[in-house]
């Protein structure tokens, strides 16, 4: 990934940094509340800021590299978030889901896991 030198890069909450200075950005997860959805490491400074915004959005406006790469990791990831949690779903409330609501987890899960499989290749 190419990084464009100078381009302003908005975080939200109305701070913008230089793309060339951001060396660093990791996704909150614990302790993520509204708006805190990533912390970015600016050269010289000690403490990160906290960035309302994605690492993805944030390295996508920071890049070079095509709208439709970085839109293809964030919905790969979103699938593996969506797997996550339709793993954790109890078999009961699984069957009610299917037979009430007409919509099968078990065939959803499965066809996560083979676009994954297949994404790898």
């Amino acid at each position: 990934m190419k990084v464009e030198s100078s381009t302003m890069v908005p975080l939200g909450y109305g701070k913008y940094f230089r793309s060339d200075y951001i060396v660093g950005l990791v996704p909150i997860e614990d302790d993520r509340g509204p708006g805190r959805r990533t912390y970015v490491f600016i050269q010289g400074q000690r403490e990160p800021f906290v960035a309302s915004r994605s690492e993805g959005a944030i390295l996508r406006d920071m890049s070079e590299n095509p709208e439709e790469y970085w839109r293809s990791r964030e919905q790969v990831q979103l699938l593996a978030d969506i797997l996550d949690t339709v793993e954790g779903i109890d078999p009961m409330l699984r069957t009610i889901i299917r037979d009430q609501g007409h919509w099968d987890l078990d065939r959803l899960e499965e066809r996560i896991k083979d676009y994954q499989s297949e994404e790898e290749l």
